[in-house]
Formats: C-alpha cells, structure tokens, sequence
C-alpha cells in the first residue's frame, strides 16, 4: 500500500500489530481528495483509544486486546458527516480502514 509508511510513521509505540494494512476505495477516494488523513486515527486504534464507542464496546475491545480472542473495533467521527472504523482482525493478521456505509 502506499499511504502504509505514511500512516505507520505516527504511532510511536502500538500495543499491538495491525497485520497487512488495508483501506477500501471510499477512504481511499477521501485520501486522495485530500479529505481524510487515516494516520492520527491509525494512531489512536494502535494506542488503545478506541474513539466514539459505548462504555460496553470499549470494554470489549480492552478484552480483545489482553486475550487476543476478539477483533479490536474503533470508530472516530472525522466531521460531522464523516466517520471512519478501523477493524484489526482476532489473529491480528489484517487491519482495515472503511467507512461505516461500506461495511
């Protein structure tokens, strides 16, 4: 991926892997329109801050991370119309960024 180094150069010490890093077209459309920067929010999911969820999905998500049993969830309201999720997979081997309508 080409934005990979771009987005890996924020996080300077992530509590887990992100596996291959993916987005789908539509962040990447927003990237390329100069939108949408994933690498601050990249940075947060890898830092544990799991961005605009329930008590209960953060919950569940700081289990994931000490069992590694579950995929790690974050979402992050970018603009008022703008939301991006990041997903990393239970076995850590993928982490995507997508919009919720391409989910």
């Amino acid at each position: 991926m080409a934005h990979e180094a771009l987005f890996l150069s924020v996080v300077t010490q992530p509590r887990f892997l992100t596996g291959q890093l993916v987005m789908t077209c539509g962040v990447d459309e927003l990237v390329q329109q100069g939108r949408l920067n994933p690498g601050r929010y990249l940075a947060r999911h890898l830092s544990a801050d799991w961005g605009d969820l329930s008590d209960s999905d953060w919950q569940s998500n700081d289990t994931a991370l000490r069992t590694g049993e579950d995929r790690l969830f974050s979402s992050y309201q970018v603009e008022p119309d703008l939301n991006l999720w990041i997903i990393t997979e239970w076995n850590r081997s993928v982490t995507t960024l997508l919009l919720p309508s391409e989910y």
